[in-house]
């Protein structure tokens, strides 16, 4: 049987690189709840560090099946050296993933009458391996020339160069990298551009000996002038959309998608308290529903900060080490980086700033590779969604009748903002807070009041 081929669940990926009312009490709070990938099926992540040409990418295995059936194939823009590759810890991806999920806070109303308000806050493996490989003709026969051959980690790993797309599919197939039905065009554009191609198979007694039972993140660091992440080739034998996160460490500032438009993700929206206990359903519909408004064709920004602080924090910032083990190479080892074992962040300012993409996409709506670009903008943003409890104790004083009315106010734009979000329906909204209906607002209502 010839192994199913997973190229970074199913994506050929790879990169040159890598208004609210109380707007005063915006980025404080208690956080409750976080969206990290596991809300949705079929994630692939990669971390891009990207300083000027240089390039580190972290690229994770969610491949679920016997690891002999293991093969990937990925398009890489120049020749690769063996100490150029390394296998990470899947907790490093974690660890980024938690700390940049867009989060759920709430805050929490005291007595009115007291007229004020207070809320609630890798292993480097080093020895070199030889790969037994097969052919149904030579290799130079076919155009395919092995320019190396290495075992890292679990994995061995082959750089390769063609002449043509149908040779190199060839030689592919008769190795077991099977490539789906209609790669040749694709393979063909990536040969034109001078770009080689990284494969890897489980080495399985290095698997065993590793200790490890999952397969564990391939990194690669390399120089080249291009910022992309080649993906068609994933999307060719998709079985339906999938979803991409993207985590760009950078020295300048955000990045942002150059060939298709990147698209914030509402955020700062107060909404109502019951989505507590389903916040993983209101940020899965709300991704589905402002991807529908973009028709299917927008990376959205779920982050964007320096890599210092947050408020309110899903996970404490990476720590030195931590960063540099994703490719910050820059970063000062006199910055030891957040205190793991406190819950209050103290630590040096990083010279690292982190930018969460997400997309989900398939042949028709994205039919391009995504290129990235730098913009140098240091604004901070992050996917933030509020509750508001209100009082519940005794408030007797004059001031509690416009307070609980301004509370009635309030509850109904946080309906309104669930269903425009959402599409949910308005009465099982209504429903699920207690009232009788959550009356559509139309914007042009809120002017000149």
């Amino acid at each position: 049987m010839k192994p199913a081929l997973s190229i970074l669940t199913k994506a050929a990926l790879f990169t040159a690189f890598l208004s609210v009312s109380n707007s005063a009490m915006a980025f404080c709070g208690f956080y409750v709840a976080k969206a990290d990938t596991d809300l949705f099926n079929s994630a692939s992540q990669v971390v891009m560090v990207r300083d000027q040409d240089r390039t580190v990418i972290t690229m994770a295995n969610d491949f679920q099946g016997d690891v002999a059936d293991f093969a990937m194939v990925v398009p890489v823009p120049t020749f690769i050296e063996r100490e150029q590759i390394n296998v990470a810890t899947q907790g490093l991806i974690d660890h980024l993933d938690a700390y940049t999920a867009p989060r759920l806070v709430e805050y929490f109303d005291e007595d009115p009458c007291q007229q004020r308000r207070m809320v609630a806050e890798s292993a480097l493996a080093m020895a070199d391996g030889n790969v037994q490989l097969k052919s149904t003709r030579q290799d130079e026969d076919l155009g395919v020339t092995i320019e190396a051959k290495y075992t890292v980690g679990e994995y061995d790993i082959l750089i390769l160069s063609a002449e043509e797309s149908s040779g190199l599919i060839e030689w592919l197939d008769g190795n077991d990298y099977k490539l789906p039905e209609g790669a040749e065009e694709v393979v063909g554009s990536y040969l034109k551009q001078g770009m080689r191609f990284f494969v890897a198979k489980v080495n399985l007694e290095a698997q065993q000996e590793s200790g490890y039972s999952n397969l564990r993140p391939l990194q690669v660091a390399f120089e080249s002038p291009k910022f992309m992440l080649p993906i068609r080739l994933g999307t060719l034998n998709a079985d339906g959309q999938q979803e991409l996160f993207v985590y760009a460490l950078t020295r300048s500032g955000r990045v942002e998608t150059s060939n298709y438009r990147t698209v914030r993700m509402p955020s700062n929206v107060e909404i109502p308290g019951f989505v507590k206990n389903r916040f993983a359903d209101f940020y899965r519909d709300m991704f589905t529903t402002q991807t529908e408004k973009e028709n299917g064709k927008a990376v959205f920004l779920e982050y964007a900060w320096d890599m210092a602080w947050c408020d309110p924090c899903a996970a404490d910032p990476l720590s030195t080490t931590q960063l540099k083990n994703l490719g910050a190479y820059w970063l000062d080892d006199g910055n030891t980086g957040a205190n793991q074992n406190s819950s209050r962040v103290q630590q040096r300012p990083q010279d690292v700033f982190v930018t969460r993409l997400h997309l989900r996409y398939d042949g028709e709506t994205f039919p391009d590779d995504l290129k990235f670009i730098e913009t140098g903008d240091r604004t901070n943003y992050q996917g933030r969604y509020i509750m508001r409890h209100a009082w519940e104790g005794e408030a007797n004083c004059a001031a509690a009748t416009d307070y609980f009315k301004m509370v009635e106010d309030r509850n109904i734009i946080a309906g309104n903002h669930l269903a425009n979000l959402t599409g949910w329906n308005r009465q099982e909204i209504a429903s699920s807070m207690g009232v009788v209906e959550i009356p559509e607002q139309k914007w042009w209502k809120r002017l000149w009041k």
